[in-house]
Order: C-alpha cells, then sequence, then structure tokens
C-alpha cells in the first residue's frame, strides 16, 4: 500500500517573484513549508542572482511542468562590460580584463547574430552533466569543463540601455534551454570586449508574467489560509496553448480511469471542428480537467490523468 504523502493536497500554480540570493529549490521548500502542501515543484530554473517569475506548481500541476519549460521566457538583463568571469555572472571570480567599451550603433549592429537559431556553449558553471556530474561540480573542482554547443533559439534581443561606459541593459525572449550568460559572453566577444551577467531578472516564463507574481513574504502573511486562493491560477493555466475538448461525464470517467474514449461519437458534437491525428487536449469535464489526452487512430486517448475534485484548488478531504 502506498504511502499517503504529507500535507495539504493544494492543486494549482503560483507565480512566485523569486528574490536574489535564494535558489529555485529553496523557493520551493518555503513554499512548501508556508502552504504545508503536500506536493510542490517548479516550472523553469533560476539562478540565486537571479530575481524574477519563478513558476510553483502544486500538487496535479506538477503534471504539466513541462510544458511551461518548453514555453518562451523574457529576461531583463544587464551587462557589465570589460570583466570576463569564471561564472559569466558577477558572482565569479573576474579572469579576464579589457579596456574596449562598445557604443550604441556597435551594439545594435551585433545583436542580429544573435537572433533566430543559434549555436552557444553553455557557461562550464552550469547544471548540465558531463560524465554523470553536474558542469558546476568539475568546475568547481578545478576541472576544465568543455561543453558542447548547442542549438537555442532567441525571438528578439534588444538593447534598452546604456546608464554608463560600463554598462548596457538589455531584453531577451528566448526558448528552452538559453543561457543568458553565454549570450551575455558571446556578445562581448562579439565587440571585441569581454563581459558578464551583472543583473538578471525574469520577466515571463511560458504564461506566467511578473504583474500576477507573489513575492515570498507576501505569501508568507496571508499565511496557510483563503488568502493565497486569490494567486492560485488552475492547472490548465501551464497548457493555454493547447485546446479543450469538452466531454460528457461519462466520457470523462473512462478517461479518467485510463480508458480511451471514441473520437467518432465526440467530434459528432463539434461539427464545425477538426481533429487532427496527435493533436493533444485538454479533455474537461465542464470546468474540471480530467486528462491531457491525445488524438489517435480514431481515439482520444489519456496521457497525463488529473486526480482533480473541485474547482477550488484544495480537496475536499478530513485533514484531521
Amino acid at each position: 500500500m502506498a504511502r499517503k504523502r504529507k500535507g495539504t493536497p493544494i492543486h494549482g500554480w503560483l507565480a512566485i517573484d523569486k528574490p536574489l540570493g535564494l535558489s529555485s529549490a529553496q523557493v520551493v521548500a518555503k513554499v512548501k513549508w508556508i502552504l504545508q502542501a503536500a506536493k510542490v515543484g517548479h516550472g523553469g530554473t533560476l539562478d540565486p542572482l537571479a530575481t524574477g517569475v519563478l513558476p510553483i506548481a502544486l500538487g496535479e500541476a506538477t503534471k504539466t511542468v513541462s510544458y511551461v519549460m518548453d514555453g518562451s521566457k523574457t529576461y531583463a538583463f544587464q551587462i557589465r562590460w570589460g570583466q570576463a568571469t569564471a561564472t559569466d555572472d558577477r558572482e565569479g571570480e573576474v579572469v579576464e580584463t579589457s579596456d574596449i567599451r562598445p557604443d550604441r550603433a556597435g551594439i545594435e549592429a551585433a545583436l542580429g547574430g544573435f537572433t533566430g537559431e543559434i549555436e552557444q556553449i553553455p557557461p562550464a558553471y552550469s547544471a548540465i552533466k558531463v560524465g554523470g556530474e553536474r558542469s558546476y561540480d568539475l568546475a568547481r573542482s578545478g576541472e576544465a569543463v568543455e561543453l558542447k554547443s548547442r542549438q537555442v533559439h532567441v525571438e528578439s534581443f534588444t538593447l534598452d540601455a546604456m546608464p554608463d561606459a560600463d554598462h548596457a541593459d538589455f531584453t531577451v525572449v528566448c526558448g528552452k534551454g538559453t543561457y543568458i550568460r553565454s549570450l551575455a559572453r558571446d556578445l562581448a566577444r562579439a565587440l571585441g570586449t569581454v563581459g558578464h551577467v551583472a543583473v538578471l531578472r525574469r520577466t515571463a516564463c511560458g504564461p506566467f508574467r511578473e504583474q500576477e507574481a507573489i513575492s515570498l513574504e507576501s505569501l508568507q502573511e496571508l499565511g496557510q489560509g483563503p488568502g493565497p486562493r486569490a494567486y492560485l491560477l488552475p492547472v490548465e493555466t501551464a497548457l493555454d496553448d493547447i485546446p479543450a475538448l469538452a466531454l460528457t461525464e461519462a466520457e470523462a470517467r473512462r478517461l479518467q480511469s485510463g480508458g480511451p474514449v471514441s473520437l467518432l461519437h465526440v467530434a459528432s458534437r463539434f461539427p464545425q471542428t477538426r481533429f487532427e491525428q496527435g493533436t493533444m487536449c485538454r479533455a474537461m469535464d465542464g470546468k474540471r480537467m480530467v486528462a491531457l489526452a491525445r488524438i489517435e487512430g480514431g481515439e482520444i486517448r489519456p496521457v497525463r490523468v488529473l486526480n482533480l475534485t473541485n474547482d477550488i484548488g484544495v480537496d475536499d478531504v478530513d485533514h484531521a
């Protein structure tokens, strides 16, 4: 018999405004403690140096984390010119200096080479595994780390301000796996100098925006009562790009039990809708999502079943 998970079964998403100095894992632990939640995860790591939007998944929302991690992200950051560091950010030891400071025209001319599908080498101080070990662990122990170049997508890269000769502020919209520290390092090299990330803030992560984020301090002030629910977003928030499919109660029960549902019966109720093979959809029983499903071979088949009992994000169970 499976051991019952301790804590309150809360389901949904919170957009936390991560403070400076905490790791993503530490934020998860604090949210879990504040809400006394049974299951908590996050959708997209932020380094301790970074602040901003850290999506926190609670309960059944943890089954949709990969969709947030695969989504686009927006960062506002500052490059410090003239100093290269071991970590490519301000926390590392300075390993190289340069007297060259780029001007606005030069920076703007170079940005086009860093948009679209580009190749970048991740920082040596990253969580990528090399021979079963984390790259940052190898780098900290003094080993030379050589990471392979990888392709990433940068949708836009814009220069926002140049507060002084040593600094420049940027905004980047990018896809999964893009390292802002690598962008800063490589842009500086392209401009004939060196540089590192001095300030980094994530302003959007998938469907989550900083305008709806709550600080850890505010969350703690609200405590375990109904207050936090004002910030709790539905599980399906992470799946906003995936179409919803309305099912009958009987169809929803069958899908939730792991069985397929006939596409023909469902399609007959929606004559104006085209159901393409391989399409992912949110299977809904009224306002309640019962599964993430895929259309295959004339059937709607469950991919991830969700066990949600109501619409308010907390199960109706006896916690005594």
